[in-house]
């Protein structure tokens, strides 16, 4: 591949913000039917890198190094696509837009057909090609980006990208958050995008994702590349010590429980009769009981849409329509949090997959994070300050990266921060909503490894682990699967992993082993 000419190409790329540089003389070359991926931690220069080959850079940053794109448009499609997408229009229009500028040269009456044509091919292109949303072209095209799932917003947003012609497309962890089934389903949309000629850049966290997928591999830390090379060859052969670090195995299970000696105690959350809607008439969930003990870990598992954040949101007091109960040492809790004393609020925190969005983008993260403890536990501020940095430090977030307010810290930081201002609480039972699916794998296990350690040092918390990740679901004591807000599996977590019994779960652990482009349809 030596000879072959590239489509995009970055030299020496240095990007310096306010005296730090987030990439430091990164190179790159983007050659047509190949995937190169960047990996490597939160921070790390990935999205700073694949948005330079679109020329967009940080506010007021300093840039040298050269980035050249040969005679190609760049198609982004981004972490969460429906930033770039209209709200106001559907999606047939935004795709016909585009498509309009394409056939000016035809006669008139030849425009509209045409259009609709490319703009067929486009979807089919992207995989958005099942006959119930593209017969007479209707259903699809006809819905607003709202209602969509994330998964066909993203494809919206690369068949933008293809209709537009462009030669080369960056995604940016595009299978974040998602379960085995449908990151296998995007890894064989991204390998039929290269299958066309179209150079790729991944961007992504995702070990399976980078190994099934890509051609050539970068590593980055701290802005800089550390390994590069073809995929098997970094994999099976890592040079580098952070490289090794990533690639590390995967979590082990955790210990199993001991025979009890006694009466077992009783949970301290239990769920009971839970029904819950999301609008009236439409029923979301269903748990008949469910209930989480002291010293254990629950994993709620499932693919997204199968109700697991309801559930979560639920037991925190921040989703109210619901008939059941939510009982915390065997007392009702009221179903809106608003209703829930001090006591009550520190006993049940909620951390949110979307930790950007649940803090003040004006105040410092530090300040943030100490309130929890003088609002929910009547802390002195100052006590509480230095209980705060404590809380960050341990999770691996510096004294200078807490003083800065949200928008300068990575996603990852920043679920970090929300996990860290939780835990000021001093909480009974710690819900944590999908909290390692923005993170890198040396991360993941770090924060994974101190809520293990939460477990053995507090034998009164109770941990509930919304998750679609398996490796994190590892961590639990008890498993249990949700599909279409039905349980349909519960057990001990080893049992579920390694002899699941129903079809559901026996399709998701499959799928987990199996995320490469052939197996998908």
């Amino acid at each position: 591949m030596n000879g072959t000419t590239a489509v995009a190409e970055i030299e020496e790329l240095t990007v310096e913000v306010g005296g730090r540089r987030i990439v430091d003389g990164v190179s790159l070359r983007v050659l047509p039917g190949r995937v190169t991926a960047l990996v490597g931690a939160s921070g790390s220069g990935k999205t700073t890198t694949g948005r330079a080959l679109l020329g967009e850079f940080p506010s007021g940053a300093r840039v040298t190094g050269s980035v050249r794109v040969t005679q190609a448009l760049v198609g982004y499609v981004p972490q969460h696509p429906a930033e770039v997408l209209n709200p106001a229009r559907r999606i047939g229009a935004l795709l016909h837009d585009i498509a309009r500028g394409q056939v000016r040269e035809l006669p008139r009456p030849e425009r509209r057909p045409a259009a609709r044509e490319r703009v067929l091919r486009a979807l089919k292109a992207a995989q958005l090609s099942e006959p119930s949303e593209l017969s007479g072209g209707t259903t699809l095209l006809r819905r607003f980006p709202h209602q969509l799932s994330g998964g066909q917003q993203q494809r919206v947003v690369l068949a933008q990208a293809l209709l537009l012609g462009a030669r080369v497309v960056v995604a940016d962890e595009p299978t974040t958050g998602q379960d085995a089934l449908t990151r296998r389903r995007v890894v064989a949309e991204l390998a039929a995008v290269a299958a066309r000629g179209i150079g790729v850049v991944l961007l992504s966290h995702d070990l399976e994702t980078v190994r099934a997928l890509a051609d050539e591999v970068l590593v980055l830390r701290d802005g800089r590349v550390v390994e590069s090379g073809p995929t098997e060859r970094v994999w099976s052969a890592p040079s580098h010590p952070w490289t090794r670090r990533l690639l590390a195995e995967r979590p082990a299970f955790a210990e199993a429980e001991a025979a009890p000696t006694g009466p077992r105690p009783e949970a301290a959350l239990r769920v009971r009769g839970l029904r819950a809607r999301h609008r009236p008439g439409v029923e979301v969930l269903r748990v008949p009981e469910l209930g989480v003990r002291p010293g254990e870990c629950l994993a709620v598992l499932g693919r997204s849409g199968s109700g697991k954040t309801t559930l979560a949101r639920c037991l925190a007091g921040l989703h109210r329509t619901y008939e059941g109960e939510v009982l915390l040492d065997g007392v009702r809790l009221p179903r809106s949090l608003r209703d829930r004393g001090r006591a009550r609020l520190a006993a049940v925190q909620y951390v949110f997959q979307d930790a950007r969005a649940s803090f003040d983008e004006r105040r410092p993260v530090l300040d943030q994070v100490a309130r929890t403890a003088v609002r929910l536990r009547g802390v002195p501020a100052a006590d509480a300050r230095t209980e705060a940095v404590d809380a960050l430090n341990r999770l691996g977030l510096p004294d200078e990266s807490a003083a800065r307010t949200p928008a300068l810290l990575s996603g990852g930081e920043l679920q970090r921060a929300a996990l860290a201002r939780a835990l000021l609480a001093q909480p009974r039972v710690l819900v944590c909503d999908e909290i390692t699916s923005g993170l890198d794998s040396v991360t993941r296990r770090a924060i994974l490894g101190l809520l293990a350690g939460l477990l053995r040092d507090r034998d009164d918390l109770s941990l509930v682990l919304i998750t679609h990740d398996l490796d994190t679901a590892r961590l639990a004591t008890r498993i249990a699967v949700l599909d279409a807000g039905e349980v349909v599996e519960e057990g001990p977590a080893r049992e579920v992993l390694t002899a699941p019994s129903h079809p559901f779960t026996v399709s998701l652990v499959a799928a987990s082993g199996q995320i490469q482009p052939s197996c998908q349809a």
